[in-house]
C-alpha cells in the first residue's frame, strides 16, 4: 500500500475528537521537525530494519521476544523476571557542578525513564509506591512510555494517567524512540508538560539554572540542541534531558553541564555483575549505565524504570533516580 504522507500529515494537523489540536504542536516544534517525525513514524517505526545509527532494531522483532518468552517459561524464570521488573529501586546520584549558583545547592531531580508502562499489570502501581513519598525539586521523565514502537498509545496513556497525580510539580517529559509525537497533546492535557527541543528556566534568589529537553536522538534523530539552547546565556549552568546517551558529544559541544538520559535499560537482561548481553546505543560502554563524564560534561544513564520487549529483568534492577546537585569548589 502506498502512503500519501502529505495527506496523512494534513489529517494529523486537524483537531481530533478529544479536542487536541496537533496544528498547535506543529507551530511549536516547527514544520521541518513535524514533517520528519511524522514521515518516519508512518514509514519506518514498525520495521525491524531501522535507519541511521543502528541497522537492526531488536525492539521491533516480535519473534525474538516470542523465543525468549518460551525459553523463560520452560526454565521457570518468567515469574522471577517479572518480580524483578516490579522491584523498582530508588538510586541516589550526587553531582558536583562547577559554577552552580549557591541557591541551588541541594537541588534534587527525580528521574524516571523508559516506563514502557503498558508492558506489565501492576507496573504503574509499583512506580507510584516508589515515588509517592519522595521529596524533590523537579521531576524528569526521559522518554519511552509505551511498550511497542508502533500502534496505539491508549493503554500507555491510561497507565500513565495513574502516575501523573503522584508526580510533584514541576515535572517535565521528553519523547523517546518508542513514542509518537501525537502522544504529547493528550499527555499534556493530563498534566505532564513536554520539552520538545525547548528550555525552561529555574529561578531562586535571583539566580538561575536552565533545563533543556530534546526529542529522540536515537531513532528519529529529531534532537535540536541549537533550538533548545538558544535561550541559555553564556556560562549559565544548564542541564539536558535526552532519551539516549548517544547525544554525549553534541551535548558537550553545546556546553551542557549535566545530561540525564536512559534508553539502554543498562542491558535489562544481564550476566551477574551487571554485564549486559545487548547494547542498543552507539556510545562508549561506560555510558550504558550510571554516572559518566565527557570532557566538562557529566552525565547519568538510568537503567530504566520499566522494561522493554518482555517484562523480565535479570541482574539489572529497574530504578528511579534522585540526582542531588551541589556546587563544586
Amino acid at each position: 500500500m502506498t502512503i500519501n504522507t502529505k495527506e496523512v500529515m494534513r489529517q494529523r494537523a486537524k483537531p481530533n475528537a478529544n479536542g487536541a489540536v496537533p496544528r498547535t504542536l506543529l507551530q511549536r516544534v516547527g514544520e521541518t521537525h513535524f514533517r520528519q517525525r511524522n514521515t518516519i513514524e508512518m514509514n519506518n517505526a514498525g520495521d525491524v530494519f531501522g535507519r541511521g545509527r543502528t541497522l537492526f532494531h531488536i525492539e521491533n522483532a516480535d519473534w525474538v521476544f516470542d523465543v525468549l518468552n518460551a525459553g523463560l517459561r520452560l526454565g521457570g524464570l518468567d515469574k522471577i523476571g517479572l518480580k524483578n521488573v516490579l522491584d523498582i529501586q530508588v538510586v541516589e546520584n550526587v553531582v558536583y557542578i562547577p559554577g552552580l549558583p549557591r541557591a541551588f545547592n541541594g537541588f534534587t531531580i527525580l528521574q524516571i525513564s523508559d516506563l514502557h508502562i503498558d508492558i506489565a499489570p501492576g507496573l504503574a502501581e509499583a512506580v507510584i509506591e516508589r515515588i509517592a513519598h519522595l521529596e524533590y525539586d523537579m521531576g524528569a521523565i526521559t522518554g519511552d512510555y509505551r511498550w511497542r514502537t508502533n500502534g496505539t498509545h491508549d493503554d500507555a496513556l491510561a497507565e500513565l494517567g495513574k502516575i501523573i497525580p503522584y508526580l510533584k510539580q514541576p515535572t517535565y517529559a521528553i519523547l523517546g524512540n518508542h513514542d509518537f509525537l501525537e502522544f504529547v497533546p493528550p499527555a499534556e492535557e493530563m498534566g505532564l508538560p513536554f520539552l520538545l527541543n525547548e528550555t525552561v528556566r529555574f529561578t531562586r534568589d535571583g539566580e538561575h539554572i536552565f533545563v533543556s529537553g530534546v526529542d529522540d536522538p536515537h531513532f528519529y534523530e529529531t534532537d535540536n540542541l541549537q533550538k533548545a539552547g538558544d535561550s541559555i546565556p553564556p556560562k549559565a549552568v544548564s542541564i539536558l534531558l535526552a532519551h539516549s546517551p548517544e547525544i554525549y558529544r553534541q551535548a558537550a559541544a553545546a556546553g551542557y553541564d549535566l545530561v540525564l538520559c536512559g534508553h539502554t535499560h543498562a542491558g535489562q537482561i544481564c550476566l551477574p555483575g551487571r554485564r549486559p548481553l545487548l547494547n542498543n546505543a552507539n556510545c562508549p560502554r561506560e555510558m550504558i549505565y550510571g554516572p559518566w563524564r565527557f570532557y566538562h560534561t557529566q552525565g547519568y544513564t538510568s537503567s530504566g524504570t520499566g522494561s522493554s520487549g518482555i517484562p523480565v529483568r535479570f541482574f539489572c534492577p529497574p530504578e528511579v533516580t534522585m540526582h542531588r546537585l551541589f556546587a563544586a569548589e
